[in-house]
Formats: C-alpha cells, structure tokens, sequence
C-alpha cells in the first residue's frame, strides 16, 4: 500500500512539471513572437530608416516599438487562449487550433495591406505579421511524444 501512494505521488509531481514546463514554454513562444517582431522593428525603422506607419481615416499613425510589443503579445495571449480552450473542448486540439490561427493570420494581413504607408512599411508590416504568427503557430501547440499524445495539457 505505502508503494502504490508513493507512486501516485511522484505521478502527480511529474504531472505538476509537465504542466508547469508546458506553460514555461508557451510564454516563452508568446515573448518569442514579440521578439520577432521588435526585432523586425528594429532592423526596419530606426537602422534602415523605414518610416512604418499606417493610415487611420486621414491621420497617419508611426508604429513604435510599445505598439509592436503589446500587439504581439495581446495576439500571443489570445492565442494562447483559444489553444487553453480547444484543449478542454475538442478531440484535436493542436490541429483545430493550427486551422483557426492561419485563418486569423490571413485575416489579420487585411491590415498592412489597407492601412500601411507606402509599399517598404507594408511589407515590414506584413513581415512582423507573419512572424508571430508563424511562432504562434508552430510553438503554442508544443510538441508530441512519440505516442502521439501531447505531452502536457495544461495552461
């Protein structure tokens, strides 16, 4: 019997560190994609002098390094979101998530392409896009073991 409890236990240590390291992980993609994106930011508009800017009805609005963070993060977190929620509510999870995210990255590409200032910043802006996206989408999901199984659910 003392065997038995300890090994449920160690089991539910293990559980614990898998869900501990599994949202280590997805908040290191999450600040991996706002990286991206600063780092995008940085190479465009200070060093190479791309002025990235968007139109808002007649105004036109500089886009600075806090507008790329919190974009990038606010995106990263509710992706983060909808993945927490497809894995309490369908059977595939990493795969229905992947499908709604490119939908939303496609969706979401509308913007650089209406609003950017001149063709350099929509395709800086269009490059920061597709940067988080791409992290988001390959990295929230996390990897699988060799059953197949994600190797941890929690978020």
């Amino acid at each position: 019997m003392q065997k038995l409890i300890g090994m449920t236990n160690d089991m539910q240590r293990t559980d614990k560190t898998r869900a501990t390291a599994l949202r280590a992980g997805r908040a290191i993609t999450v600040a991996g994609g706002a990286a991206g994106a600063l780092l995008l930011w940085v190479v465009n508009d200070p060093w190479a002098g791309i002025d990235l800017a968007v139109r808002q009805g007649v105004a036109t609005q500089h886009i600075g390094p806090v507008v790329v963070a919190a974009a990038a993060l606010v995106a990263g977190l509710a992706a983060w979101g909808l993945l927490a929620l497809l894995e309490r509510t369908v059977r595939r999870p990493a795969r229905t998530f992947r499908i709604v995210a490119l939908i939303v990255l496609v969706l979401s590409l509308a913007g650089p392409l209406g609003s950017g200032v001149g063709t350099s910043s929509r395709l800086v802006l269009l490059g920061m896009h597709l940067t988080v996206g791409a992290v988001l989408i390959i990295g929230l999901p996390g990897r699988r073991n060799y059953l197949g199984v994600p190797v941890g659910i929690a978020s």
